[in-house]
């Protein structure tokens, strides 16, 4: 999707990728930014080690304790930010309205992504939040983060097994769990957990539709999946990279062709 912009926005300039090993990256950033880059992305496991490693990040990235984009300015040190709570509030609000201030949100997962995005949603005005996670001790740790970062927002932990109740009592549901990344995988909830005038967003994307979502619609709950908070992500990467507004429509219409098919 980086490069459809690149192409469309007549830049001299390529995305590519990289195999850097764990121990190697904060020799290599070094190294790239001799070489004339921008920036890069980073996935996990390098999101982790990028937020040790480098001295200036920017507020997103300590807010979730992750690096997902690097960038290289002419003067100034080597840059970290996160931009997934960009992507996320971004489609968010491009699926279902303005804003989650005042929402109560429930998290099913609170692992990487599950994390951020209800750190982010607490840091942007959530009224609530209730986390789900089969690790119940790592969705206690997240609770205790989401206290510490934004203490107006309450914030409680339901067992997996009983989150049916606050699911349905939830504006938002947020899924950021694996469970349906593959056709075959059984819906984590059934429509009964869902309810009319909810939001049900699903961090997946390998589907336009996953079981989770086709449930909650099925309840008259309104549904997105996560392809637009990548897409969004990698659009405020690009802004950072260039100082440019990237061609947004360009770069979605990459993205659904590489998921999606043509």
């Amino acid at each position: 999707m980086h490069n459809a912009s690149l192409r469309a926005l007549g830049r001299d300039a390529i995305y590519l990728a990289f195999d850097v090993a764990p121990d190697q990256l904060m020799t290599v950033l070094p190294a790239m930014r001799a070489m004339g880059f921008a920036g890069v992305n980073l996935t996990v496991p390098l999101k982790e080690v990028a937020h040790a490693g480098l001295t200036d990040l920017d507020d997103s990235a300590r807010l979730v304790g992750a690096v997902n984009t690097v960038a290289f300015p002419a003067s100034g040190s080597m840059r970290g930010y996160n931009t997934d709570g960009y992507g996320f509030l971004t489609a968010m609000q491009e699926a279902f309205g303005p804003s989650i201030k005042d929402e109560v949100i429930h998290v099913i997962g609170t692992g990487g992504a599950g994390r951020a995005v209800a750190l982010v949603a607490a840091r942007n005005g959530a009224r609530g939040i209730s986390c789900a996670d089969v690790d119940e001790a790592r969705a206690t740790k997240v609770a205790r983060e989401i206290e510490e970062a934004a203490p107006g927002c309450a914030v409680t932990v339901v067992p997996v097994a009983a989150q049916a109740t606050a699911v349905r009592a939830a504006d938002v549901v947020i899924q950021s769990t694996p469970v349906g990344m593959r056709p075959e995988d059984p819906p984590l909830l059934s429509a009964a957990a869902f309810r009319s005038g909810q939001k049900v967003f699903d961090l997946i994307y390998m589907f336009p539709e996953t079981a989770i979502m086709r449930e909650a619609r099925a309840a008259g709950a309104a549904t997105a999946n996560g392809l637009s908070m990548l897409l969004h992500q990698g659009a405020r990467a690009y802004t950072i990279w260039t100082g440019e507004t990237p061609d947004v429509a360009a770069m979605r219409t990459a993205l659904e062709k590489a998921v999606y098919g043509p």
